[in-house]
């Protein structure tokens, strides 16, 4: 038997695009003598489609896309996922679902047994899971189908509060008793660096246990703030991976099953920069392309945020589609705005200068009544970076550019931002990077050639709102708050636990402290790419109010 594997770029309720992708990849297997194709979970409508789950002409149109797929599929049999509807009495009115179609129509419907609800994951929000058992005989071979989490009943963790085995049931458990001659699970597992290799293990481990295949289809492309990388894969009876697709890239293969166990595939080693890298251009070029934007602006202050921002979004866009404004205030050095310039220049875009100097002065003189009897302070500090918030977003509005957001995970995380002024955006490209990974992504981008400025990478971090600021004057060095900060933040670790590591107990109490008084704040920033397995926004919920 010949199987193709499609990993495609997918575009929630774009059933037209989806469609059309999912039906040129069946042709093109009919032209390899393809037997069955396999596309990944909820390809026909795009994953996650949240609460358009709850729109009965959203189904509906699931269900006419499923069928005209169907009616390509004479000769080839294909698998695709699409919510179905629940026809029994009780329960939730959808599951997650991945149809069979073979001979022009629906042969056979096969339901998501285990619905994650941790993280940025809701399914049991709009599913019910699966109960029923099956395999499916096709072309003399038994197929087990799956779906994504379906394979991730049991998880290896360090973490003594969480348990590595998530689900009662084991939907493998199951289906070995059926004896499946290979396992198909078709996926939307989205990217974080710190778990990218978690997923192959688990693959890699089920193989082996019961020893059948498993051809796995991962989703590649961005839908907001996921990121999917694709890295699609199949694994032999001995746990080996015999091929994989690439990663953050559309990809089609073709494998014989009667040779998987004499292919030995080798992985290429990335590393988790390039990684990251590459996932943060992808997330912004499908922002823009399925939002139907062109053009980003953002604000270049010759900082390395700013600057990362800037290359990056190059990168996705284009030169051509990436303006900039320098925005320099009475405390700017003269060699912020040179290296901005320089970075411009290397980078080949449109920037102009435009002091807020004057602006400033008018604010504080307007106030200045008001604020007869106070100290200068952060309020100052903060009117600058609002003023700089509303020239951008100025920018924004009069040519229809999306501003990008320049903030790191490390500022977010202790609130060392301004809402309504470097806070301001249409997406956070570097809010899930620390600053420690901030200038590994600089010596990245500079690895070939000098497109960074050096002086940008080398010199001390400042926001530069007051005379000879730095970023150390209010918070510890970057190598110690982010240890703390991921301790906290991803592994969940409690102040104590922490500290009985070995760091300062003060230092450690106060960054805490930071973190949880400025959920306010992050809970109005603007959707943050997500690189790493605890992302601010829809994958950490933690109350406003909370005194805790």
């Amino acid at each position: 038997m010949k199987i193709a594997l499609a990993q495609l770029n997918y575009h929630i309720g774009n059933f037209e695009a989806n469609v059309s992708k999912i039906t040129n990849s069946i042709n093109k297997a009919k032209d390899d003598n393809v037997d069955l194709i396999i596309f990944s979970e909820l390809s026909v409508c795009g994953y996650p489609p949240h609460d358009l789950l709850e729109q009965e002409d959203f189904i509906n149109n699931c269900d006419k896309a499923v069928n005209k797929i169907a009616s390509e599929c004479k000769g080839i049999a294909a698998i695709v996922g699409a919510p179905s509807v629940n026809k029994k009495d009780k329960g939730k009115n959808l599951f997650n679902s991945a149809f069979f179609l073979s001979e022009g129509k629906i042969q056979d419907i096969f339901n998501k047994s285990l619905l994650p609800t941790y993280d940025i994951f809701d399914e049991y929000r709009y599913f019910e899971p699966n109960a029923d058992f099956k395999i499916i005989t096709y072309k003399g071979k038994k197929i087990a189908v799956t779906i994504c989490e379906d394979l991730w009943d049991k998880q290896p963790t360090n973490n003594l509060f969480a348990k590595n085995q998530l689900y009662i049931n084991s939907p493998m458990e199951e289906l070995s008793k059926l004896n499946p001659d290979f396992v198909v699970n078709i996926s939307a597992s989205p990217f974080s660096f710190n778990q990218s290799e978690l997923r192959k293990d688990i693959l890699i481990d089920k193989a082996k246990s019961f020893n059948t295949p498993i051809f796995y289809v991962n989703q590649v492309g961005a839908n907001t703030e996921l990121i999917f990388d694709g890295g699609s894969m199949i694994i032999n009876s001995l746990g080996k991976i015999a091929d994989r697709l690439q990663f953050f890239k559309e990809d089609y293969k073709v494998i014989d099953l009667s040779n998987i166990n004499n292919l030995n595939y080798t992985e290429p080693k990335l590393e988790t920069i390039e990684k990251i890298h590459t996932a943060l251009v992808l997330g912004i070029r499908d922002y823009f392309n399925k939002m139907n934007f062109k053009q980003a602006t953002l604000g270049l202050s010759g900082g390395i945020d700013s600057a990362i921002t800037a290359v990056l979004a190059v990168r996705a866009l284009g030169k051509e589609n990436v303006r900039v404004l320098l925005l320099p205030s009475k405390y700017s050095s003269s060699h912020s705005i040179s290296d901005a310039v320089d970075l411009a220049e290397n980078l080949g875009i449109q920037y102009e200068i435009v002091s807020i100097k004057e602006a400033a002065d008018v604010f504080e003189k307007t106030l200045g009544p008001l604020f007869k009897d106070c100290k200068p302070d952060v309020t100052e500090e903060n009117l600058q970076a609002r003023i700089r918030g509303v020239l951008l977003m100025a920018i924004s509005n009069k040519f229809g550019h999306i501003l990008l957001n320049t903030s790191n995970k490390s500022e977010s995380a202790v609130g060392y931002g301004t809402l309504y002024g470097d806070m301001c955006g249409g997406m956070s490209v570097l809010g899930d990077v620390y600053k420690t990974d901030v200038f590994k992504l600089a010596h990245f981008i500079n690895k070939d050639n000098e497109i960074i400025p050096n002086n940008t990478i080398i010199k001390p971090p400042s926001a530069e709102l007051r005379p000879d600021q730095k970023d150390s004057d209010s918070l510890p060095n970057y190598d110690i708050l982010d240890n703390v900060l991921y301790q906290y933040i991803e592994l969940k670790q409690s102040a104590n636990q922490i500290i009985n590591k070995g760091f300062d107990a003060t230092t450690v109490k106060r960054i805490i402290s930071l973190v949880n008084r400025n959920e306010y704040k992050r809970f109005q920033t603007p959707p943050i790419l997500r690189i790493s397995s605890k992302a601010f926004g829809e994958g950490r919920k933690i109350p406003l109010v909370a005194k805790y």
